[in-house]
């Protein structure tokens, strides 16, 4: 059996089609579930030697980790795409239902409809134990049932497959493929993102993205932006090691918290581990030397490739992968300069989101119950973090018990053209992990003080925020973010040696320009320059190269006849400054 847990602030789901013959009763209705404990299950066929086993198991696994959790609500909902080896209908309803009977002694129980589709939607709480996975199998004599993490086996695979064999499994993961795709909208990203050139996804390299020119140039884009913003604001750029020796999770707590969504390897005898996260390789480079209260607050930004062992069932595109990047910020300040850092930290936020058109709600996270430090400390950090917002007027939501193991946070949530919402941005204190580390600073005394971290994302995962931005402007990127901004038509052949001039005009004038001098119709390149989302087509024909103008079609498919090329170059300058 495999199991993934999401600790969530909701759940919705609806029954829509009956998926099996023999699925359960359930009414057509969305039910919705707060403050809960969502575990996904699969039931596998190595399962049905010992039912009764699994659902002890089973039920084992849920109480313990709701005690973490500290919920009194679980929702049982079958997922087969968790597994390749399902068990029979029959067995693993079994599995559920008698698992319900058990629960609903200590929990309230909801159960989602066997054998449906079912359309759902989760809003999974954001700290380090919101999302665990686990896989229960029969081990031993008498098939005892036995829980473990999912984590990566560091061992070389002792067999390779055939020439041979390897094209007949590509082949059968490309035909999956194409049957899953067919199940995605037309401005579902994984759709969007092939067709528009931005990237591309392979069977090869699951939850993983291959950027193609056009997704490079939006990516460098997104981190250009940032980067120029960081440095406007006193911010460095660092970057660290993608592995680190176990030892340093040991002391981050990842491997007591995380190791189920780590991948590890073996080095001449020595455990390491990908980096799940950015926090403990920009720590290591601030113990390099001593630092001085004159060097605080050290803003160190990093865009850092981070991975994470992720379920083949929970992977969505670019919502959820398994290697991606992360624009981390890591602040090293005093006590004294925690409000002023958060609030300049919120107005970079701010800055952002009404750039993209973002509306956003703010919520802070207070002390958990289960947490590392003092109570007093927390107190004063959520205080502070408090005052920060109220000084800014920013509306907020109290979330109380719903901060980090180890310090209090405030999350953005922001919404995009289609109602959704998505928590993106977040701004952390950590008064943990410089103890765990042992930092230090100077202070004016020359006495040795403990420094507080910020941790602070602003798109969170970079795949992740151009995913949501694809479908958040169904692919009609701004001028400023489109991959190409203007391309070139000739009208006629004859036409051809003037339209080049004026694509390398513009070329020059540093805009992304590209042409269609094809011996086409000009509605023809029209409609697959609207195909591209190319936010500007220039029509190039024979009055326009008597009179030295360009006509200009937008996305309005509204066209400006006689327009001078200096005119239209200063107006899509002016649109991408202001990145409208």
């Amino acid at each position: 059996m495999k199991v993934l847990f999401l600790h969530c602030n909701s759940i919705r789901f609806t029954p829509i089609k009956r998926a099996l013959k023999d699925a359960e009763d359930a009414d057509k209705k969305e039910i919705e579930v707060k403050d809960c404990l969502v575990c996904l299950t699969a039931v596998e066929r190595p399962d049905e030697a010992n039912p009764k086993e699994i659902v002890k198991r089973l039920i084992e696994n849920v109480k313990d980790v709701a005690s973490q959790v500290k919920v009194k609500k679980i929702v049982l909902y079958p997922y087969a795409h968790l597994s390749s080896q399902l068990a029979s209908p029959s067995v693993a309803t079994k599995v559920l239902k008698d698992a319900k009977k058990v629960l609903s002694k200590d929990f309230k129980v909801t159960s989602a409809p066997f054998g449906w589709y079912k359309a759902f939607s989760v809003d999974v709480k954001g700290h380090p134990l919101s999302e665990l996975s686990r896989e229960i199998t029969l081990e031993g004599k008498g098939g005892k049932a036995v829980a473990r993490p999912l984590v990566a086996d560091a061992r070389p695979q002792a067999t390779e497959l055939s020439a041979h064999a390897r094209q007949m499994k590509l082949a059968r993961m490309g035909k999956q493929a194409t049957l899953e795709k067919g199940k995605l909208s037309e401005n579902d990203h994984r759709i969007l993102g092939p067709k528009l050139g931005l990237f591309t996804f392979q069977e090869v390299a699951p939850g993983m993205v291959f950027y193609l020119p056009n997704g490079t140039i939006i990516r460098n884009l997104l981190v250009e932006f940032l980067r120029e913003e960081q440095t406007n604001r006193g911010y460095q750029e660092i970057s660290t090691p993608l592995l680190l020796h176990n030892n340093v999770w040991e002391i981050s707590g990842h491997m007591k918290h995380f190791s189920d969504a780590m991948f590890f390897t073996n080095i001449e005898n020595s455990s390491y581990a990908l980096k799940p996260m950015n926090c403990p390789g920009a720590i290591i480079a601030y113990r390099t030397s001593m630092r001085s209260y004159k060097d605080l607050p050290l803003r160190w930004a990093e865009f850092g490739t981070v991975s994470r062992n992720e379920l083949s069932g929970v992977l969505a595109g670019l919502f959820r992968l398994r290697i991606f990047t992360q624009d981390d910020a890591h602040i090293f300040i005093t006590p004294s300069q925690i409000e002023e850092e958060v609030g300049k930290v919120i107005d970079l936020v701010d800055h952002f989101y009404k750039t993209f058109g973002f509306p956003y709600h703010v919520e802070l996270s207070t002390r958990p119950g289960k947490f590392m430090g003092s109570k007093s400390i927390w107190d004063n950090a959520e205080k502070i973090l408090e005052k920060a917002l109220k000084k800014r007027k920013v509306k907020h939501k109290i979330n109380k018990g719903e901060g980090s193991f180890y310090g209090p946070k405030i999350d953005f949530h922001i919404k995009d053209s289609l109602g959704r919402t998505w928590q993106l941005a977040t701004i952390q204190l950590d008064f943990q992990m410089p103890e765990s580390f042992d930092l230090h600073y100077i202070d004016k005394k020359g006495s040795q003080q403990r420094p507080i971290i910020i941790h602070r994302v602003i798109y969170g995962s970079i795949e992740r925020f151009i995913g949501i931005l694809v479908e958040h402007y169904k692919g009609k990127f701004p001028v400023w973010l489109s991959p190409i901004q203007a391309r070139v038509l000739s009208f006629t052949n004859r036409n051809t040696k003037y339209a080049k001039e004026i694509e390398q005009q513009l070329t020059k004038e540093g805009l992304r320009v590209d042409s269609d001098y094809e011996s086409e119709t000009v509605d023809y390149k029209v409609r697959e320059a609207q195909i591209q989302k190319i936010p500007y087509v220039l029509v190039i024909g024979d009055k326009e190269e008597k009179a030295k103008s360009i006509a200009v079609r937008g996305r309005d498919g509204k066209v400006k006849f006689g327009v001078k090329l200096e005119k239209f170059v200063e107006q899509i300058k002016k649109e991408i400054e202001n990145k409208s």
